[in-house]
């Protein structure tokens, strides 16, 4: 008999496969799973085993981030990071203390301090000031991207350097925050801030490569063995990341198994696709592959940028004039994405408003009239606010609703910036995961991080409870939508086998079964043994790739 090289036994084991079916055991040898089952798998036990005794805790497959940003937020680790604060005096001791720290040099832009990752709900509008931020940082030039991306706080200092006045123009993809005279006071949103992180200098490849391998440890901890990085291009303060992944497949420093989507330059036109294709084919080797292109269709409803059918309220129940901005021309995505499709190419769309999610879903229809029905598995990361009469087209068209599902809760962000400004009924559009379930539609799960956590299990909580998990609460608020919950097991198959599915590593990795890779995370608990509302407390103890151990606590 030949034995396994691990055995996991003693507690149950969530496999993830189409029947959800469970087990006790499960043995591997050469990184593949070779028996999954009962007692009868001790049997593969071995002098050379090395027995994991799971002790009543839950196996699952390793967890798959279909939407998600490492290369960033491994920056935002190594640089000034705000996620621990929460107020604007929080913040400003944050970023003082990094200064002084790191003191300004000219190597990779440290002149500049960068980092991110504040809150919007932390100031009132969502917009800080660089006045404020000028009393820590009076000379040296900032720029600090908020959690989501979509907006920068910036210093004077960095305002002057770029040459922006109460006389610069919004750019046509963004906005300068301005006073009443129109002098700018610190914000940039979306595609205003390229005015000022054009300037800043790009991190040398040795920097990437460390942002990556820290975003990688960072998320192995979580129990993520794969994900798909939605932006490999020259987006915000990033230079494109497809160098960094190709280096790190090649000398093996990769562990995680990554699709990357190939950024969909806004400024540009179909002329980008020769581009696409070539760099697909340079950027793809082993774990790494760039098969994928990611459309940023709209920005995000809390600065009026997602993209509406019908205008934001102006907080008082009063239509406005702005129905937020479709960053692509629909017209220009109805000939780009059915070309996309015919080049094999799939298609990753940011789409936060009912407009945009719209738009996305009529240039697959596009797509599929045109060349019919492929295997490119497009799909819509966040789908915040969905009509209703777009829910049934997500299965029609074969799109997955990619979920970022610890946004699905109420918080300061969601009561005092969105709610008043989408008015009813689409209030209650948010975040549908139950009628897309029910309506028969793919789910995959992803985080979005470095916007928020990346822990599955805070979001799968929140995909069940429709509440924070314990810890990420931002105040006392009842369920939201508590129609639109879904099951424990249908939020675990969307962060595991879903994911895999969209990522095309479904034949090879998440669920439990013999012939699969060894991608597996080891939890604290078996959630299913006790209330809902303890979901979130589990916490991940040790993550394997191909039966190699990543990640163990302590």
């Amino acid at each position: 008999m030949t034995h396994a090289e691990i055995v996991f036994h003693g507690g149950p084991v969530f496999t993830a496969d189409t029947v959800r079916s469970r087990a006790s055991a499960v043995a591997v040898s050469g990184g593949r799973i070779v028996a999954v089952g009962g007692e009868e798998v001790r049997d593969l036990i071995g002098p050379h085993t090395e027995v994991v005794d799971l002790s009543g805790r839950l196996l699952v497959p390793g967890f798959q981030d279909a939407h998600v940003h490492p290369v960033s937020g491994g920056l935002e680790l190594l640089r000034c990071d705000l996620a621990d604060g929460a107020t604007e005096a929080e913040y400003l001791d944050l970023i003082a203390a990094y200064a002084r720290s790191h003191p300004p040099t000219e190597e990779d832009g440290s002149e500049w301090v960068l980092g991110g990752g504040w809150a919007m709900s932390a100031f009132p509008g969502g917009t800080p000031t660089a006045a404020a931020l000028d009393r820590v940082l009076p000379d040296r030039p900032a720029f600090l991207p908020n959690r989501d991306g979509h907006g920068a706080w910036v210093n004077s200092a960095a305002l002057r350097r770029a040459g922006i006045d109460r006389d610069t123009p919004d750019p046509a993809d963004g906005r300068i925050e301005r006073d009443g005279d129109g002098t700018p006071t610190g914000t940039l949103h979306e595609g205003a801030m390229s005015l000022v992180n054009r300037l800043i200098p790009d991190p040398t490849p040795e920097f990437l490569r460390e942002a990556l391998l820290a975003g990688q440890r960072y998320l192995h901890a979580y129990g993520i063995t794969a994900w798909q990085d939605a932006i490999i291009g020259d987006y915000s303060d990033l230079v494109d990341q497809g160098e960094t992944y190709r280096r790190a497949a090649i000398d093996g420093s990769l562990t995680g198994r990554v699709v990357g989507a190939l950024w969909w330059d806004r400024g540009s036109g179909l002329e980008q696709i020769p581009s696409l294709v070539e760099r697909r084919e340079r950027y793809s080797h082993g774990r790494f592959q760039a098969t994928s292109v990611k459309v940023m269709q709209d920005g995000v409803a809390e600065n009026f940028t997602a993209a509406m059918l019908e205008p934001y309220h102006d907080g008082h129940g009063h239509p406005t004039d702005n129905s937020g901005i479709s960053f692509v021309d629909p017209e220009v995505l109805r000939e780009a994405v059915p070309r996309l499709d015919a080049l094999g190419f799939q298609v990753h769309f940011h789409a936060i408003g009912d407009r945009a999610v719209r738009e996305c879903l009529d240039a697959v229809a596009e797509a599929i009239a045109r060349n019919g029905r492929g295997d490119n598995r497009h799909h819509i990361a966040h789908i915040q606010v969905v009509h209703p009469d777009d829910v049934p087209r997500f299965r029609e068209l074969g799109v997955a609703a990619n979920m970022q599902s610890l946004w699905a809760t109420l918080e300061p962000q969601m009561v005092e910036l969105t709610l008043p400004f989408l008015g009813a009924p689409r209030d209650a559009w948010q975040y549908p995961f139950g009628d897309l379930l029910r309506a028969g539609a793919v789910l995959a799960a992803g985080s979005d991080w470095s916007v928020s956590s990346p822990n599955p299990l805070a979001a799968i909580h929140t995909a069940v409870n429709r509440q924070a998990a314990p810890g990420y609460e931002e105040g006392d608020y009842e369920p939201f939508l508590p129609d639109q919950a879904i099951d424990l097991g249908t939020s675990l198959v969307a962060y595991t086998a879903g994911s895999a599915w969209v990522n095309h590593l479904e034949r090879e990795t998440g669920t439990i079964e013999v012939g699969k890779y060894a991608d597996l995370a080891v939890l604290d608990r078996d959630p299913f043994a006790g209330p809902a509302d303890e979901i979130g407390t589990a916490r991940v103890l040790e993550t394997f790739v191909d039966g190699a151990r990543v990640y163990a606590a302590g």
